[in-house]
């Protein structure tokens, strides 16, 4: 990716190899009849303001060049941290969730632990077969141990990886590292943020299932977790 200032204002100028898949740019518009048929679908990202930088966001408005050459804008996009979500069993079978404020919505929401893997735990992201972005296995690992502590007071010598998958494809680059932790053991207090104000709660499997179908565990991500979860979905065991 190559920058260049431009009077000052915070743009940024991509070439076409530094886009997931894209291909080279060719000379001129194509009649969208001349597409073959093969899997020539990467866009082209040729211009990129930034419209917010800072520690938390790069929230950013883009021009694309389709396959068939045509050129069309804004498409906005933003970076965050890569995060992980928990799904923690005790050693009675009930799994622990957290009831918090979204501000999104507006509501209070039932969901599992979660949180971003930090600078401590953020290794570089390792490139996988597109060339995006993905946070190191033992960076996501350490994230999740530490966020199933603090926001719970629990830990678990039983970790299983279940999956990394992107957070909104449509807009967003980071991805959502997905654990199973099993037979959690009670062995401190809650170490919240200061931003930070919600409850544990326990539920069976039953009430897992009742609170997904009543629309009262609203987390998309965290559904496909616990769908995971229980068709015993899984790559390898840290532990």
């Amino acid at each position: 990716m190559s920058h260049k200032e431009n009077d000052g204002q915070n743009e940024t100028s991509v070439s076409a190899s530094s886009v997931c898949d894209a291909r080279k740019a060719e000379d001129g518009e194509k009649n969208p009849g001349e597409l073959s048929n093969g899997e020539d679908l990467a866009w082209e990202e040729i211009r990129t303001e930034h419209i917010i930088q800072d520690e938390w966001i790069d929230f950013r408005r883009s021009a694309y060049r389709f396959p068939d050459g045509k050129v069309y804008e804004p498409f906005y996009s933003y970076s965050r941290r890569d995060y992980v979500v928990i799904v923690a069993s005790d050693e009675e079978g009930r799994f622990l969730c957290v009831r918090q404020f979204r501000q999104g919505i507006r509501k209070v929401t039932t969901e599992f632990p979660a949180g971003g893997i930090e600078g401590d735990d953020q290794e570089e992201r390792r490139g996988d077969s597109q060339g995006c972005g993905l946070s190191a296995p033992e960076a996501a690992l350490a994230a999740a141990e530490r966020e199933l502590l603090e926001e719970t007071g629990y830990r678990s010598e039983d970790w299983q990886y279940l999956l990394s998958v992107p957070s909104n494809a449509t807009i967003a680059d980071n991805y959502a590292h997905i654990f199973a932790a099993r037979n959690c053991r009670k062995c401190s207090a809650q170490s919240l943020d200061e931003t930070e104000f919600l409850k544990v709660r326990k539920y069976s499997a039953d009430e897992m299932e009742a609170l997904i179908r009543r629309g009262e565990f609203q987390q998309a991500i965290h559904i496909m977790a616990w769908l995971l979860t229980r068709r015993g979905a899984g790559i390898c065991h840290f532990y």
